[in-house]
């Protein structure tokens, strides 16, 4: 089993309902995103998946999101906001794009330097 990774960011703002803390606030971050697929075999030229083409993908995920306040933004204005919730968006937008023995396996949301939620469907 091979695993291909890439990462990108965004910059956007967001403020946590009913939180009761200073989470609840508008605060704003540059979330780093690491989107991981896996593949059972490589193509003809040796390669499980191409680094350019998944970034491509994660970067047309990541653009309607890029500074916009979150919480304005579908699926973000009913749902909150929250790490958990954003690597959960991603992960659907991004899960139609690949087929044949290539399958997303993760999407990991950074928030801070220190802190990060990594979602998968296992």
């Amino acid at each position: 089993m091979y695993q291909v990774s890439v990462e990108g960011h965004f910059d956007a703002a967001h403020y946590i309902r009913d939180y009761g803390g200073k989470c609840e606030n508008v605060h704003g971050h540059r979330f780093k995103v690491v989107v991981s697929l896996k593949a059972t075999k490589l193509n003809d030229i040796g390669m499980a998946y191409d680094f350019t083409e998944l970034k491509r993908h994660l970067g047309e995920v990541l653009a309607r999101f890029d500074h916009t306040c979150l919480n304005d933004v579908p699926p973000f204005d009913k749902l909150n906001p929250s790490s958990e919730n954003i690597a959960v968006a991603i992960y659907d937008q991004l899960k139609g794009r690949f087929s044949g023995d290539v399958l997303l396996s993760s999407v990991q949301v950074w928030e801070s330097p220190q802190s990060c939620v990594t979602y998968s469907p296992e």
